[in-house]
C-alpha cells in the first residue's frame, strides 16, 4: 500500500451552538478530497482532522469550515526579521514558514522586514517559527509589540557599520588596483602576483557575507541574489587566480580589482538600501513613540508611578501639564486643553473636563487631569491604529503578483542567459575567452531582482504611513488598488453628508394645538434612539415642556414607532407606516407634506387613535465640507450618488442643494447593502462612505468601504479605509492618496523591469557587433547597486505627498 503523507490538524471553531452544527462542520470537512477522518467536539469547539498533505493544506480545511458558516479561531503575529536582502529572501522565508504544520498564511514585507503570520497555536508555536527562520540563516528579532529594547535598532546600526567598513576597504583597495592596470608603476614583484597579495584579504573580508548568504541559500535549495552575485565575483576571482599561475588561463585574465570592486558595489547598494528602508517606516515609529512608558495612578489613596503595562481598567490616572495621556478613559476631575492633533489631525487643542473622554498618546497641555482608565494596552485607540497600520503595511496589493511571479523565474532565467551568452560568444562567434568571461560576469552582477521585490512594499509602507499621518487609515493594499479604479462613490446622507444632528423646523397641528402635539410626540419619541426622535425630544426640552409617561412602546424598523400616551394610541412615522396602519392622509395635509419635502425637510406624521393629528418637520444641516468634497470627486470623473431613508421628494431636494444627480431614496437601513450590490451588478466599482457603526453591512458589501469617524471616537474595524476626522474632504484625500501610491507602485515596477530588460541584453553584448559597446563588470555592479536605491527613493518621495484635497482645506 502506498505511503501517503498523513497529517493531523486541530482547528478551533467558533459559532457552533448545537450537535447539528458539529455534524455540519464534520460533513464539510469529510467532503474535501484528501480528508481521511474528521471529528468535531462540540464541548471543546475543536475539529480534529486527518488529511493527505499532498492534496490539501491547513488553509483549505479552514476555508471549508468558514464556507459552512462557522468561524476559525487563529492567532496573528508579526515577526521582526533581520538579514533579508532581496525578493528571493522573502520567498525563502514565506516558503519555509508555510511548510510548518499549523500556519495558515504568511506574508513577508521586505521593506519593513516583517513577517505577518496567521497560525493555529494548538499546532505550532513561535519557537517553531524562530527555529525555521534561524535555520535559513536570517535573524529572528522577536515579535512586534514585544519589549525588545533597542535590539532591532542596534542590529541595524551594527549592520550599517559593517557594510560601511566593507565599502571603505573594497573601494580603498580596488580603485588603486584598477589604476595600476592602466599606469606603468615599478613594482617589487610582477603585477598579477602583486594584485593577488594586495587583494586577497580585502576580497575575503568584503565578500564573506555574500558567499555565506549564498551557501545558506543553496543549503536550503534556494536560488537568490547572493547565489548569482557570488557566482559573478567568484568567477572573476578564480579566473584571476588561474591566470596568475597560468593554469589553463593566461595573465591577461586579471579581474582582482573587478571582483573586489563588484563586492564593494553590492555592499554599497545594500548600505544605501538599508538606510532608505529604515526611513520607510518612520510613520509607524512615530505612532509607537506616542505611547508613554509610565503612568501616575492612585492606589490606596497614594499617587504612584508604574509602568504603562501595569495600568488596569478603572484605575484613577493623574496626568500633569505637558505629559502624555497613558490610556483611554473618562475625566473625573480637573480641566485642561489636550492636543489630539497626532491622532485626529485637528490643530486646535480640545477642552477636557469632567465627563469628557481622553485618548492615550495625546498630550495634556495646561492643567492637571484625573481620569478613569476605560481602555488599556492593546485596546486603546492608538494601539488599534498602530496595529492597523502595521498590518496594512504588510499587505500585498494584487499588482504585486506580477513582481512575485517574475521573481520566481528571475534567477534561473538569468543563469540560463549568462551560460548561453558565454557559449554563444566563445564557441559560436569564436570570440576570445576573456571577452566571453567578461560577458558572463557582467550578466551575473547586473541582474537585480531586488528592485522588483522592493517596488511594491516600499510604496505601500510609505503610502499607508503617510495616510496615517493625515488621519486616513488604509487597512490593506487591496483597498489602495481598488480605490484607483472606482467609478461610483455612494454617500449615506445622515451623519455623512449632513451633520447628523437634525433640528425641528415646523410644528403643524391639524386637530390639536402645537404645544400639546409636541408634548405627546416627545413623550413617545424619548423611548427611541433615532436621530429624528432626538430632535423632537430636544425641541420639547428647549420649550420647557414636561413630558408624559408612554406605555406599550413599539418600533417599526425604518418606518416609525407607536405607544399609548394619556389613553391615546399614538402613531409617529412616515407615509408607509400610516398606510400600513390604514390611517388616511387628507389632501390638505398631503399638500403641506409636499411643500415641506420640497424644502428638503423630513415630515414626521403624528396620528392619534387612527386619525392624523399633525406634522413635525425636521431638517438636518449639511456639513461645511460637503459641497467642496463632492465638487472635487466630480472633477476626478467619479459618479457621485446619495442613499437615504428619506422619501424621494425630500432626498431630491437635498441632493439638488449639493449637486448630486443620482439619488436612492426610501431605503431601509438593512437594505443599503442590497443597493450597493445592485450598483455593482450594473458594472460599477463602488465605494460606500458612511458611519462606521450603523452602515457596517453596506461598508462590507462595497468594493471599498470608507468609514467616516468623528475625531477619537472611531470604529477601527468598520471599513477598508477609516477616516479619523469627521471631514468629507478626507474621503477625497483618501482616493487621491490611493491613486498616488498605485501610480508610484506602477512607476517603480516599470523602472525595475525596464532596468533589467535594457541592461541584461547590453551586458550580454548585443550592442557589441554593431556599435562596439560592451558593459564592463564594474559599471554593471554600479548599475545594480543604484537600481534598488532608485526604487526606494521614488517610494520615499511619498512621505512629502499632500493630496490636493488637503491643500483645499487650507484655502477654505
Amino acid at each position: 500500500m502506498e505511503n501517503r503523507p498523513k497529517k493531523k490538524a486541530k482547528i478551533k471553531i467558533s459559532g457552533m451552538s448545537c450537535a447539528s452544527c458539529a455534524l455540519n462542520v464534520e460533513k464539510s470537512l469529510k467532503n474535501l478530497e484528501g480528508v481521511d477522518e474528521a471529528q468535531v467536539n462540540l464541548g471543546t469547539e475543536e475539529a480534529t482532522v486527518e488529511y493527505d498533505s499532498k492534496k490539501l493544506n491547513l488553509s483549505g480545511l479552514e476555508e471549508a469550515v468558514e464556507n459552512a458558516g462557522y468561524g476559525v479561531i487563529n492567532e496573528k503575529v508579526t515577526l521582526k526579521i533581520g538579514g533579508m536582502t532581496c525578493a528571493m529572501c522573502v520567498q525563502a522565508i514565506e516558503d519555509v514558514l508555510n511548510k510548518i504544520d499549523g500556519i495558515s498564511s504568511v506574508n513577508v514585507n521586505l521593506a519593513s522586514e516583517r513577517a505577518y503570520v496567521t497560525y493555529n497555536p494548538k499546532m505550532t508555536s513561535l519557537q517553531d517559527m524562530k527555529n525555521a527562520i534561524e535555520d535559513l540563516g536570517y535573524q529572528y528579532l522577536g515579535v512586534e509589540g514585544e519589549e525588545t529594547g533597542n535590539r532591532e535598532e542596534e542590529l541595524r546600526l551594527r549592520d550599517l557599520k559593517g557594510k560601511r567598513n566593507r565599502i571603505i576597504v573594497g573601494f580603498g583597495v580596488s580603485i588603486p588596483l584598477l589604476v595600476l592596470t592602466y599606469v606603468n608603476v615599478p613594482l617589487p614583484i610582477s603585477l598579477p602576483y602583486f594584485m593577488l597579495v594586495v587583494s586577497i584579504l580585502p576580497f575575503i573580508y568584503v565578500s564573506y557575507p555574500i558567499f555565506t548568504a549564498a551557501y545558506r541559500a543553496l543549503r536550503n535549495r534556494n536560488l537568490n541574489m547572493d547565489v548569482m552575485y557570488s557566482l559573478g565575483i567568484g568567477v572573476a576571482f578564480v579566473s584571476s587566480l588561474l591566470g596568475t599561475f597560468q593554469i589553463v588561463l593566461t595573465p591577461e585574465f586579471m579581474f582582482y580589482d573587478t571582483a573586489l570592486m563588484l563586492a564593494a558595489f553590492l555592499m554599497l547598494g545594500r548600505y544605501l538600501e538599508t538606510r532608505a528602508k529604515g526611513r520607510t517606516s518612520t510613520a509607524i515609529k512615530k505612532l509607537i513613540g506616542m505611547q508613554p512608558k509610565t503612568a501616575a495612578v492612585i492606589r490606596d489613596g497614594k499617587e504612584i508611578e508604574i509602568p504603562i503595562d501595569n495600568v488596569e481598567i478603572d484605575d484613577l490616572v493623574v496626568v500633569k501639564p505637558g505629559e502624555k495621556i497613558p490610556a483611554d478613559g473618562e475625566v473625573v476631575e480637573g480641566e485642561s486643553y489636550v492636543d489630539e492633533s497626532a491622532i485626529t489631525g485637528e490643530p486646535l487643542p480640545v477642552l477636557k473636563n469632567a465627563g469628557k473622554s481622553v485618548v492615550g498618546g495625546t498630550i495634556n497641555q495646561n492643567g492637571a487631569l484625573k481620569f478613569k482608565a476605560i481602555k488599556i494596552g492593546k485596546d486603546t485607540v492608538l494601539a488599534q491604529i498602530i496595529k492597523l497600520v502595521e498590518m496594512a503595511q504588510g499587505s500585498k496589493p494584487p499588482v504585486q503578483r506580477i513582481a512575485d511571479r517574475a521573481v520566481t523565474y528571475f534567477i534561473p532565467t538569468i543563469l540560463t542567459i549568462a551560460f548561453i551568452s558565454f557559449v554563444v560568444w566563445y564557441f559560436v562567434l569564436a570570440s576570445n575567452l576573456l571577452f566571453a568571461l567578461t560577458v558572463l560576469i557582467s550578466i551575473l552582477v547586473v541582474a537585480c531582482p531586488c528592485a522588483l521585490g522592493l517596488a511594491t512594499p516600499t510604496a505601500v509602507t510609505v503610502g499607508i504611513g503617510r495616510g496615517a499621518e493625515l488621519g486616513i487609515l488604509v487597512k490593506n493594499g487591496e483597498a489602495l488598488e481598488i480605490s484607483e479604479k472606482l467609478t461610483t462613490i455612494l454617500f449615506d446622507k445622515t451623519g455623512t453628508l449632513t451633520k447628523g444632528k437634525p433640528e425641528v423646523t415646523d410644528i403643524i397641528g391639524s386637530s390639536i394645538d402645537v404645544e400639546s402635539l409636541l408634548k405627546i410626540a416627545a413623550s413617545v419619541e424619548r423611548n427611541s434612539e433615532h436621530p429624528l426622535a432626538e430632535a423632537v425630544v430636544k425641541k420639547a426640552a428647549k420649550e420647557g415642556i414636561n413630558l408624559l409617561e408612554a406605555g406599550e412602546f413599539d418600533s417599526f424598523g425604518g418606518k416609525g414607532v407607536k405607544a399609548v400616551v394619556d389613553e391615546k394610541e399614538v402613531i409617529i412615522g412616515n407615509r408607509t407606516l400610516f398606510k400600513d396602519k390604514n390611517i388616511p392622509i387628507i389632501d390638505k395635509t398631503e399638500g403641506k407634506i409636499f411643500e415641506l419635502e420640497n424644502e428638503g425637510k423630513t415630515a414626521i406624521l403624528i396620528g392619534f387613535n387612527g386619525e392624523i393629528a399633525g406634522i413635525i418637520a425636521v431638517a438636518d444641516t449639511l456639513k461645511e465640507s460637503t459641497k467642496a468634497a463632492l465638487r472635487e470627486l466630480k472633477k476626478m470623473k467619479l459618479q457621485v450618488a446619495m442613499i437615504t431613508g428619506d422619501n424621494n421628494r425630500t432626498a431630491k431636494a437635498i441632493a439638488g442643494q449639493i449637486g448630486i444627480e443620482r439619488v436612492i431614496s426610501e431605503v431601509l437601513p438593512q437594505d443599503k447593502a442590497a443597493e450597493v450590490k445592485r450598483l455593482q451588478n450594473e458594472g460599477e466599482i463602488v465605494a460606500f462612505v458612511g458611519d462606521g457603526i450603523n452602515d457596517a453591512p453596506a461598508l462590507a458589501q462595497a468594493d471599498v468601504g470608507i468609514a467616516i469617524g468623528s475625531g477619537t471616537d472611531i470604529a477601527i474595524e468598520s471599513g477598508d479605509i477609516v477616516l479619523i476626522k469627521d471631514d468629507l474632504m478626507d474621503s477625497v484625500a483618501g482616493v487621491q492618496l490611493s491613486k498616488k501610491v498605485m501610480g508610484r507602485i506602477k512607476q517603480n515596477l516599470f523602472w525595475a523591469f525596464a532596468y533589467n530588460v535594457v541592461l541584461i541584453p547590453v551586458a550580454a553584448g548585443v550592442l557589441y557587433p554593431t556599435f562596439g559597446i560592451t558593459f564592463r563588470p564594474e559599471f554593471a555592479g554600479l548599475a545594480m547597486a543604484l537600481s534598488s536605491v532608485t526604487v526606494i527613493s521614488l517610494s520615499l518621495m511619498l512621505k512629502g505627498y499632500v493630496p490636493p484635497a488637503e491643500k483645499l482645506k487650507d484655502v477654505n
